[in-house]
């Protein structure tokens, strides 16, 4: 008999990862670190995740060309996440618990939309390569792992270089 008051203890959450991707080596380098050191253990789940920043208004003549500039990305994109996907299932994650996100979308900060996923999936890790860019083109620019590194307090962060 259940003592009143008492709630029956549910099934332990899996541990959300997020692994960041893009075209870069240092990304790949990521997606095989995380895959090496998880190895499909359970209790754990992954989300691929590549963000397409979203081409300016200047930056192609009409809207076809728009258009036809973000399906093309969108199918690269898809093609590369589909072809991560397969290596974590190889290192012995079970293909429903990977998922893949690929999102076009305007960044003024590429870590700024990382972070929100992050947090709207409510992710316990952020898994991202650097992206190899020299120490004068990150103060420059900056640089989206460091972003993420300092900005984020309640998340694990790897960085895989």
């Amino acid at each position: 008999m259940k003592p009143e008051g008492r709630k029956r203890p549910g099934a332990v959450k899996d541990k959300h990862i997020l692994i960041c991707l893009d075209e870069s080596e240092n990304s790949k380098r990521a997606l095989l670190y995380a895959a090496d050191m998880l190895r499909g253990l359970p209790g754990f789940r992954v989300t691929l995740l590549s963000i397409i920043p979203e081409p300016s208004d200047d930056y192609l003549e009409s809207g076809a060309d728009r258009s036809t500039w973000i399906e093309s990305s969108r199918s690269k994109v898809i093609r590369q996440l589909e072809n991560f996907r397969k290596v974590l299932v190889q290192a012995g994650f079970r293909e429903q618990k990977v998922d893949i996100i690929m999102e076009v979308s305007y960044c003024p900060s590429v870590a700024d939309c990382i972070l929100d996923i992050q947090r709207r999936l409510e992710c316990c890790t952020v898994v991202l390569g650097r992206r190899g860019i020299s120490k004068r083109e990150e103060i420059l620019f900056g640089s989206t792992s460091n972003s993420i590194l300092h900005a984020e307090k309640k998340c694990a962060v790897w960085i895989v270089d």
